[in-house]
């Protein structure tokens, strides 16, 4: 039984997923592409993720904003998001990090992703928030 489980332990391991790294620059909104990140370098860099992240992402309010994101790299130009629950998508405002959150002022639900608020239908605002630590 053991042996078992430290095959299994090694296996799960093997298929471990990559260091998360950080990715910083523009956020790119295209209509009929995929979002992407152009980075200080110049660089674009595709962004893709789960379907919350990805509705963060063509958000036309986070258009051009300073963004960043964590997750690793699929290759030289595409980047996967890590999911939505890992709290991996940030902006700049004024020079500060700030975790992109959205509000419903009526009910004051908080979610991670932008729509209509699950308990009242109002359209969520946009409310980035201080990073928890």
């Amino acid at each position: 039984m053991r042996y078992l489980i430290v095959v299994a332990l090694l296996a799960l391991t093997a298929f471990a997923d990559p260091a998360t790294v950080t990715l910083r620059g523009r956020l790119r909104q295209q209509p009929g592409q995929a979002p992407s990140l152009e980075t200080a370098e110049h660089k674009r860099v595709i962004l893709s993720g789960d379907e919350s992240t990805l509705k963060v992402l063509n958000d036309a309010r986070l258009k051009d904003a300073d963004f960043e994101v964590l997750g690793h790299f699929m290759g030289a130009a595409r980047f996967e998001v890590n999911p939505i629950h890992l709290a991996s998508l940030f902006l700049y405002q004024n020079g500060k990090r700030m975790q992109v959150s959205y509000w419903c002022d009526v009910c004051y639900i908080r979610t991670s992703s932008p729509g209509k608020c699950w308990c009242c239908q109002k359209e969520t605002d946009l409310n980035p928030v201080e990073p928890e630590h």
